[in-house]
């Protein structure tokens, strides 16, 4: 639904030669933010207000205490998450409205521009309670979903484009070397998402029986942690992503033609490319840090019981997982990276850019690791009430059922 005013129309032709990380913003949107839909600026103000909340708990000690609290400290983080996030989007809607909206596609009125800011506002918040309600369901990350099916939405069309462009060309066997190409690309973007590194955990022999005569000594139980590679999913994907869209609204509210911000709005550029590559590398090892805590995973092992074979329990245990884990998370980060810059490596060999961004990077990261993770939350549910799971074989990798190998301890 376009916003009430704007000429449909105008709109469409002003917006025919639109190009860049602009086409990559209206993708994460499903179109919504060329067509001046009510959900133009979709769920990215939520993810900066996410991301500002994070960065404040490693600086500020009340947020720090707020993290700690548990269930109510989260609820309240929550909170002030979606209070930000309003005021995001009241600075940021009527940039969107003056950079990329013709000014013949709408109307003048400081009435027509206080309704529609508070009309993109609503509608980001909507799109912020439908995920928030898909998390709570237990279907997976809410956030991600919306931001996947945004992206599956324009899947056919650029398939199509880029096979009629290659058959006009002459060049069938082009297209298929570029499925081919991108198959693999998706088997190494699963392989990156699924690897883990199980380390060893042995549990204490436990006795039993009430009679001193009776007892008997059951052996120690051993089980594993399964370390991943990629431990952060795709928020540094998201994260970085979101970072990256700066430079543009930059440039569109101050209407500049800085050689600088131009270069880190190009899509396809060396610095942009670098610059993404370099923040995401930064978000996994940050994002880990917050997901994954070494010093929690010793206490609860030495809680239970269970020990790593060689190591005390207590810090020298965290000491080796936290070791253990930066090792496992560099490689991941650089991979991750390196898949993401994918499609601007596809287009310098030909391919058009509304189908390399599906060739590699964000697109195809975000819709990988959402499908495993949403397989994962199934399987685990189907098991949780004895059923065999998706299939009788070839389970997914890394259910939640297997996570921690500590908590399966007795």
């Amino acid at each position: 639904m376009v916003l009430p005013g704007v000429n449909s129309a105008a709109l469409v032709s002003s917006s025919a030669s639109g190009g860049g990380i602009a086409d990559l913003l209206s993708m994460f949107t499903g179109g919504a933010f060329k067509r001046a839909s009510i959900f133009a600026l979709g769920i990215m103000p939520y993810i900066s207000a996410s991301i500002i909340i994070q960065l404040l708990g490693m600086a500020v000690p009340a947020v720090q205490k707020m993290q700690k609290e548990g269930e109510s400290g989260r609820k309240l983080l929550n909170q002030y998450t979606r209070f930000l996030t309003i005021l995001i989007c009241v600075f940021q809607a009527p940039g969107y409205i003056y950079t990329s909206i013709d000014a013949a596609a709408r109307p003048d009125g400081t009435m027509w521009m206080a309704t529609s800011v508070a009309i993109l506002t609503a509608g980001t918040l909507f799109v912020m309670w439908l995920g928030e309600r898909i998390t709570d369901k237990g279907l997976g990350n809410g956030t991600s979903l919306i931001i996947m099916v945004g992206i599956i939405a324009n899947l056919p069309v650029a398939f199509l484009q880029e096979l009629i462009s290659r058959m006009d060309a002459g060049g069938l066997v082009i297209f298929l070397v570029e499925i081919a190409s991108l198959i693999l690309v998706i088997a190494f973007t699963i392989l990156l998402i699924q690897g883990t590194r199980k380390v060893q955990v042995q549990f204490a022999k436990k006795v039993a029986g009430a009679a001193t005569s009776a007892r008997g000594a059951y052996s120690g139980a051993r089980q594993y942690i399964p370390l991943k590679v990629n431990s952060s999913g795709v928020m540094p994907i998201i994260f970085a992503q979101a970072i990256m869209f700066v430079p543009l609204y930059i440039g569109q509210a101050m209407e500049s033609q800085n050689a600088i911000l131009m270069e880190l709005s190009n899509f396809g550029g060396l610095y942009y490319n670098l610059l993404f590559a370099t923040t995401i590398i930064l978000f996994t090892y940050f994002y880990t840090a917050i997901m994954v805590n070494p010093n929690q995973m010793a206490e609860d092992m030495k809680r239970n019981g269970g020990f790593i074979p060689g190591y005390r329990p207590g810090k020298e245990t965290a000491d080796y997982l936290d070791a253990l884990l930066s090792r496992l998370t560099l490689p991941g980060a650089v991979f991750l990276a390196a898949i993401a810059i994918l499609p601007s490596i596809a287009m310098l060999f030909g391919v058009k850019q509304q189908f390399a961004i599906f060739f590699g990077g964000t697109s195809l990261l975000i819709m990988v690791g959402v499908v495993l993770d949403t397989l994962q939350q199934v399987e685990s549910h189907l098991l949780s009430r004895h059923y065999d799971g998706l299939m009788k074989s070839g389970k997914v990798v890394g259910r939640q059922g297997e996570n921690p190998a500590f908590g399966m301890a007795g």
